[in-house]
């Protein structure tokens, strides 16, 4: 079976999607900045769904990084099928209080890579007529809901982004999707110390019903992908808000990262 690549693949959703892909016998390359993460993930998939596991450790937030990647994803003789940008990072503290240089790496790292490795696997994928791109986005990026973050403004692009070439590509035979969580259960909060409290029990996913849901919509040839109704529910308020109710309300607060 064709080969998927995942990035951020040893946590949260890029794990999941990882799981879900090797569990219907698809091969992988798994890519994030931690060998040692990777080598174990790959050797557990590998005895669980005997399947063919790559590494590539790799900082998508760096132009090494995300050019080894792309050369990767490029490849014509080691063909990708499915490529899911799932790293991404978002920071604890509002704009004004970061340096430009952990802005630029959220930039780089949500925005960049994701344009970059796109563009990489449509170059192959397009000509050949077949292969598919999941961008990880977020529900967030419906409106500017976090005041001072500059997740949500990357996210809105990475949809946007997503949307636009999806339309552009069907009729190539090839899919690009953007999926839209919210709130999502990964390891990363506990691991960090980042206090998620404030965030309901009612409002949380599990990364592999996101990655159920996100899967069986590319199948449908959806251009976005909200995974749960609830969250389809806000993201549709949150896209018909006027401004200035958006903008009264409260940060939800919280930062994740998926490398």
């Amino acid at each position: 079976m064709a080969t998927a690549l995942v990035t951020g693949a040893t946590a949260g959703i890029g794990a999941a999607f990882a799981d879900r892909l090797a569990r219907t016998g698809r091969d992988l390359v798994l890519v994030a900045r931690t060998e040692q993460r990777l080598a174990e993930r790959a050797a557990e998939l590998t005895e669980r769904y005997g399947v063919a596991v790559e590494v590539l450790p790799a900082d998508l937030s760096t132009a090494a990084g995300c050019g080894a990647v792309e050369a990767r994803v490029g490849s014509a003789e080691q063909p990708v099928a499915l490529l899911v940008n799932n790293a991404g990072i978002s920071l604890h503290k509002p704009f004004t209080s970061n340096s430009a240089d952990d802005e630029e790496r959220l930039l780089w790292l949500n925005v960049r890579s994701v344009l970059r490795l796109t563009h990489a696997a449509l170059a192959v994928m397009v000509p050949r007529r077949s292969g598919a791109v999941v961008n990880v986005s977020s529900v967030s990026g419906f409106a500017a809901v976090m005041p001072g973050s500059t997740y949500p403004a990357s996210k809105a692009w990475v949809t946007n982004f997503s949307e636009s070439i999806g339309a552009q590509v069907r009729r190539h035979g090839v899919r690009v999707m953007a999926l839209c969580p919210g709130y999502t259960h990964t390891e990363f909060h506990d691991s960090a110390g980042i206090d998620m409290s404030g965030v309901p029990g009612f409002a949380w996913l599990d990364a592999d019903r996101v990655v159920v849901e996100g899967l069986r919509d590319l199948r449908r040839g959806k251009l976005l992908s909200v995974p749960s109704l609830r969250y389809k529910a806000a993201a549709a308020v949150l896209s018909r808000l006027p401004r200035a109710v958006l903008h009264r309300m409260p940060s939800a607060g919280g930062s994740r990262t998926r490398e």
